[in-house]
């Protein structure tokens, strides 16, 4: 586990991604529940949105597809600071707009993969990324 100011070390979580949006009230589609790769269902009071592998999403919803996944890959504390920020601003200062996921044990921040090459060296700056070439 790292300490806040340990290199992280990013991977690439295989595949490409779509997030899709769907009516607050929406029921989660069938192709949203069958997945073992990465997937988020996020309901709000405005929407339900899902990231999913774009080969898992029909061509008919509503969609932003083309995006790629990266993960630290080291388990993170829930009591670290500033480990998304200090990603997500180094993306930032490259101009690489982002999505970034949380789960119980790391980060996730998608791209659209036209914005692979500029990301890994953007990220080169604050963290191992041997494992993204």
């Amino acid at each position: 586990m790292p300490e806040n100011d340990e290199q992280l070390t990013l991977e690439w979580i295989p595949g490409t991604y779509a997030i899709t949006r769907f009516a607050e009230d929406a029921d989660i589609p069938p192709w949203a529940l069958d997945s073992h790769q990465l997937m988020t269902v996020t309901r709000t009071r405005d929407a339900l949105s899902i990231l999913a592998p774009e080969k898992e999403v029909p061509f008919n919803v509503k969609a932003e597809r083309g995006f790629v996944a990266l993960r630290i890959l080291e388990r993170l504390d829930f009591n670290l600071f500033g480990i998304v920020a200090k990603l997500t601003r180094a993306l930032a200062d490259a101009e690489i707009p982002i999505l970034a996921v949380s789960t119980y044990d790391t980060d996730i921040i998608l791209f659209r993969k036209e914005h692979r090459a500029g990301a890994v060296e953007a990220l080169s700056t604050v963290a191992d990324v041997s494992r993204l070439k």
